[in-house]
């Protein structure tokens, strides 16, 4: 059971990982992104895997300390748990830093690396995306600027532009 619960942590998160990734700007995507929802199924996943070893696990995390942790994760479900908090967490900041990406308009082929190199190696994708962030936010914020470059930031629509041709279809 706990190795399958430990599969299934990533499984549940896979199809978000994929929108975010692989359909951005797509506005189910944005909606997934937007919402909790995939996130309680992992915690869930979680919650069953820590609960049986609730003692050890408040006693692991109550006073933190090497020796206790190393215990709780060497119990049955120990480790599993870990991993099921560790899917839940990177997903939730991978929703976010999804999110920041679309407000500040970074492009796409951009987020997409980032994205995946959060879900295997979370600290190191975040500290990237905050880098790209802020010269994001600093390049949005000054007047007169030159925009970023295209790989960093999708051009931003011109207002004076005719709106695009719409098909018509002719009678026969």
């Amino acid at each position: 059971m706990t190795d399958t619960l430990f599969s299934l942590a990533f499984v549940l998160a896979a199809p978000t990982w994929a929108l975010l990734i692989f359909a951005p700007g797509w506005r189910w995507t944005d909606r997934v992104a937007a919402s909790v929802l995939p996130i309680v199924p992992i915690v869930l996943v979680y919650m069953a895997l820590a609960l049986p070893a609730f003692p050890e696990l408040w006693e692991a995390v109550r006073r933190p300390d090497l020796a206790a942790f190393q215990g709780f994760t060497a119990l049955d479900g120990g480790a599993a748990a870990i991993w099921a908090q560790v899917i839940a967490w990177d997903l939730f900041i991978g929703q976010w830093m999804y999110r920041e990406g679309r407000r500040l308009r970074i492009h796409p082929l951009l987020m997409g690396p980032v994205l995946l190199l959060s879900i295997l190696l979370s600290p190191i994708g975040v500290l990237l995306f905050l880098a790209i962030r802020a010269l994001a936010q600093v390049h949005s914020d000054r007047q007169g600027c030159r925009p970023l470059p295209h790989l960093i930031r999708r051009p931003e629509p011109d207002p004076h532009a005719p709106p695009p041709a719409e098909a018509h279809s002719t009678g026969s």
